[in-house]
């Protein structure tokens, strides 16, 4: 492996080998160790990534394929297993690795006093370790792997703290929705094998491209692609297990939420984009229920009182904005989204947990308040998240924002599929987005102290360990977006770089290029919107102290809203409900059918049993003698039939 590039396919095996050391090791090592070779193993895979990055920034041809082993050959089936360097996984290395440092290091203040510390950094590295196969693999069996990986470290971290039935029951949860998800991608992994008779990505995007333009059996793929997307990334219908999950350790969901595991099906559209492209009805179904994803948990976001839980809603709302996007065709769009996600939502949920740390686990954002001049460095990087969320220039989150609305409006991908209504859905939420961020932000910081005196007195700022990755991201949070200025007046520099990564040159997808005066009038409207929202946040909360909305709070509409508009309800009383009716139905057959029904067939079979069990003595002997009593009569049986004939 001469090429520089190449050295990133060791960065999973790196991480990998962090999570056995420390889940192996780990109980004979003292804290911090556990979280500084953990974050020694993080450094070590964003180097890697680093280093790929610059020696593909140097070339022409910026894709290097690695390929590592045969996995399967059947007849003419032959599913090969490799890496896929390129821009486009690279960029989401940089993330995945720089990002997930980051809360590494945050989590060695955050857990100082957990006593689990190796089990949480072994997961924390095998959650960097899946994260990095599913990225990196060149064909969607190898993403597959890395796919569940990233599940299977879900589960475990969301229950981390699994003495509690509550946070156990949320790792199920997610564990659970996921797999219904898997079940899609699985389905269309199936159909890609059938159609193209290969998994490896490169080749599935290159034969769906020479099929004909708009064929139900790539619609089919890209909606059952879109089911496995729907799960990992939170979407409507399946996005019930997200905001459960920040039971777990508030890095993790920083993790989780910001990083890692929600990006994982907005990268699978953007990786399978010729296919995508080759299927409006397809896109249109993703763009859709990325639109209606956003509303939905833009508005749930309004009545939570959990300041992760409303973090947590807010998620769901972005990834919505990005599916939008790539369900529009600009698939650099949405990654870019991803990008500036990454640092102002990580943001977020550790300014989050240093509020926490510091209320001693208080997360109700009723009992905060006027902690701006208790926890300054907090306030001042929260603030600037807070900001970069709504939208407002020259924050990172304007710009990405800004280009998906742009080009949700122009996209010829959708024509007839009511582009200019996915546009106001995502204007209102984007308005709804800055309103309920300004809500959290003074709930914490802002106002008089509603907290409890014993508590107040104690309040301190969060150590350097925990402040410093909070500098960090807010500083990136600030300038990230100016990889990415609006192309039609100045230079953008993430356009190209993960254009050719996700369309390969294979197909293009139209767009209307209005004039310079209407891209200007767009961005104004944008940037209305955000204020907008911040502005009827501070009436409402900071000049008028809710009153406002104070009987809307204990009302049947917010009542809904908290519960997340019914969908859950919905899923206990037709799922669980209903297996649970199942049950109690076979449970009433098997004792009353069949022990006290069937001619006491139960009883005959417990009586047999009994038989049975006193022949099984556990003595060798019983046995020996049993089987050569066995061969005698059998001896007897063939030595009488011999006489006879």
């Amino acid at each position: 492996m001469s090429d520089p590039a190449t050295w990133l396919t060791f960065a999973p095996a790196l991480a990998l080998a962090g999570a056995i050391v420390n889940g192996v090791f780990g109980r004979w090592l003292r804290a911090p160790l556990h979280g500084l070779l953990a974050s020694a193993v993080a450094l070590g895979a964003f180097a890697l990534s680093l280093v790929a990055f610059v020696a593909l920034l140097g070339r022409e041809a910026r894709s290097v394929a690695v390929p590592l082993w045969d996995y399967l050959r059947a007849g003419d089936l032959a599913v090969p297993l490799g890496v896929m360097i390129d821009p486009l996984s690279v960029t989401m290395m940089l993330i995945i690795t720089g990002v997930g440092s980051l809360i590494h290091v945050y989590s060695i203040g955050y857990m100082h006093d957990d006593p689990g510390q190796s089990r949480y950094f072994a997961l924390l590295n095998l959650f960097l370790a899946a994260m990095s196969v599913l990225v990196l693999a060149d064909s969607y069996a190898l993403m597959f792997v890395g796919w569940e990986g990233v599940g299977v470290a879900s589960f475990l971290l969301i229950g981390f703290w699994y003495d509690r039935t509550a946070n156990a029951d949320a790792g199920r949860k997610a564990f659970i929705v996921n797999r219904i998800g898997d079940v899609g991608l699985l389905l269309a992994m199936f159909l890609m094998i059938g159609a193209f008779g290969t998994l490896t990505i490169q080749e599935v995007n290159a034969a769906a491209v020479e099929r004909a333009f708009g064929s139900e059996l790539l619609g089919l793929i890209g909606v059952l692609l879109l089911v496995g997307a729907a799960g990992k990334s939170a979407q409507i219908p399946l996005h019930v297990w997200l905001p459960d999950a920040m039971a777990g350790p508030t890095p993790v969901s920083a993790l989780i939420h910001a990083a890692t595991m929600v990006t994982a099906g907005v990268y699978l559209v953007a990786r399978s984009a010729p296919l995508f492209a080759m299927t409006p009805f397809a896109s249109a179904v993703v763009a859709w229920v990325g639109a209606a994803t956003a509303l939905v948990a833009a508005l749930v976001a309004l009545a939570q009182t959990d300041v992760k839980k409303i973090l947590a809603w807010s998620t769901i709302s972005q990834l919505g904005y990005m599916f939008v996007a790539v369900g529009a065709g600009a698939y650099w769009v949405g990654i870019f989204h991803v990008v500036t996600h990454a640092f102002f939502k990580a943001l977020l949920f550790l300014g989050a947990g240093s509020v926490i740390h510091a209320l001693h686990g208080e997360q109700d954002l009723r009992r905060m308040g006027g902690l701006r001049r208790l926890l300054p460095l907090t306030h001042a990087t929260s603030l600037l998240g807070v900001l970069a969320i709504a939208g407002l220039p020259p924050l990172a989150g304007f710009f990405s924002k800004d280009a998906i609305l742009v080009y949700t409006l122009t996209s010829e991908h959708l024509a007839g599929y009511g582009t200019t209504a996915l546009y106001g859905v995502l204007l209102v939420t984007a308005a709804l987005t800055a309103f309920y961020m300004f809500r959290w932000y003074h709930g914490i910081f802002g106002g008089a102290s509603r907290m409890d005196a014993k508590v107040e007195a104690g309040v301190h700022e969060s150590p350097a360990v925990m402040t410093t990755p909070l500098v960090v991201l807010a500083a990136f949070s600030a300038v990230a977006g100016f990889v990415g200025l609006p192309a039609f007046a100045f230079p953008n520099a993430i356009k190209g770089w993960l254009q050719d990564a996700t369309l390969r040159g294979l197909v293009e997808v139209p767009f209307a290029h209005p004039s310079a005066a209407v891209e200007w009038t767009l961005i104004a409207v944008s940037v209305v919107a955000a204020l907008a929202g911040l502005a009827v946040g501070a009436w409402v909360y900071a000049r008028r102290a809710g009153a406002p909305v104070r009987r809307l709070a204990d009302g049947p509409l917010a009542t809904f809203a908290r519960g997340g508009m019914g969908v859950d309800g919905a899923y206990r009383a037709v799922v669980v409900g209903g297996s649970e009716g199942t049950a109690d139905g076979v449970a009433v057959l098997d004792r009353d059918v069949v022990d006290r029904g069937l001619l006491g067939l139960g009883s005959a079979l417990t009586l047999f049993a009994r038989l049975a069990a006193a022949v099984q003595t556990g003595f060798v002997r019983t046995y020996a003698f049993a089987m050569f009593a066995g061969a005698v009569v059998l001896a007897l049986v063939l030595a009488w039939t011999g006489v006879r004939g």
